[in-house]
């Protein structure tokens, strides 16, 4: 296979990261036949340094003709004005409306060896294996709003958490999807005793589950679900839910696993275009010093192979190469240990 992949360095740790993610995408290349061309592109501050915009045109255009998109992150105190007109984020929520993506997937896995480093038992995270489908179009984020009016007591602001139909049934389908290829449960997270997007949500989850046989469907409220997950972890298999909720719950789970910096994501949208990345922030206490863990972002590499190439087989080779050296006491700073980016590079090249 020949294939185009954008790499999106982006800020703080985003370059060094991204660069272990594409080593290793290359060495899979080689082990199994496939040709990946990585065309490396502006997103960000960087972006806004060098462009003035925090997603330059050139860059969308290059990730619309690409098979898929690798990010590393974006943002940092150069950049942190929450009044200024150009921020960085707002790179991250053009591209993904650029591209369609109206799906976060954040897996959720405990690695036996890191289950120390959890803040919680080792009893209640072990075995703990889900998904967070976070619908990524609608609800708060994307709703009428209006900024804060009058002062002291009359101050006055509001958001919209407003939903169609269609957005809330491809994800909820997506859901589906992906529970049939794991365990076959479905939780669908929403706040239906008080929103009526909430209760459109549930409405609509039960009329795709009555053509499902093989899905197990649950209802879950929103706070009982942030309680469960903390709780009994090991009880979901998938959870699908709206925008907001996905923010806050996907961060929530991934405390479990004990170290942000192991987490990868993926935001999908129509066909097989996907953009991938680590849930982590740009870190840039730790920029260039060469201590970044970037095994996060190299399991964003496996799901990009799987999700957007149809490449299982090599997806798995990565996930048991991080596993492998995981195994073998190979930890960066965040999981306990004294590794460098580049020496995890190393490892995983010679686990592969």
């Amino acid at each position: 296979m020949e294939a185009k992949i954008v790499v999106l360095g982006g800020d703080g740790i985003g370059p060094e990261i991204t660069s272990v993610a594409t080593s290793v995408l290359h060495a899979v290349a080689q082990q199994f036949g496939h040709t990946f061309q990585f065309d490396e592109q502006l997103i960000g501050g960087i972006a806004i340094d060098q462009t003035g915009t925090a997603l330059p045109e050139a860059t969308l255009t290059a990730c619309k003709s690409a098979k898929a998109v690798l990010l590393g992150a974006v943002g940092g105190p150069k950049w942190d004005d929450p009044t200024a007109k150009v921020r960085p984020e707002q790179g991250l929520l053009a591209i993904r409306k650029g591209l369609g993506l109206y799906a976060n997937l954040r897996p959720v896995r405990g690695y036996s060896q890191l289950l120390g480093s959890s803040p919680l038992k080792r009893e209640l995270v072990e075995g703990v294996d889900l998904l967070v489908v976070r619908e990524l179009t609608g609800g708060l984020y994307f709703g009428a709003r209006q900024e804060a009016s009058g002062s002291g007591p009359d101050a006055r602001a509001f958001d919209t958490m407003e939903y169609t139909g269609q957005e809330i049934r491809r994800v909820l389908e997506l859901g589906v999807t992906l529970a049939k290829g794991r365990r076959g449960k479905l939780t669908s997270v929403d706040k239906a005793n008080v929103l009526a997007s909430s209760r459109l949500w549930r409405k609509i989850a039960t009329e795709i589950k009555d053509k499902e046989a093989k899905i197990e469907l649950e209802h879950q409220l929103v706070d009982s679900c942030a309680m469960r997950l903390v709780t009994n972890p090991k009880s979901f298999d998938v959870i699908v839910t709206e925008n907001m909720f996905g923010d806050i719950l996907s961060d929530e789970a991934a405390v479990l696993t004990g170290s942000l910096g192991m987490l990868p994501s993926a935001s999908l949208g129509e066909g097989t275009m996907g953009l991938y990345e680590p849930i982590h922030g740009s870190a840039p206490d730790i920029a260039g010093k060469g201590i970044a863990n970037p095994v996060g972002t190299v399991l964003s590499a496996a799901m990009l192979l799987r999700h957007s190439l149809g490449l299982e087989s090599e997806a798995s080779a990565i996930e048991q190469a991080v596993e492998k050296v995981l195994s073998q006491g190979t930890l960066t700073r965040d999981l306990g240990g004294s590794t460098t980016t580049k020496e995890m590079e190393l490892a995983l090249l010679r686990a592969l």
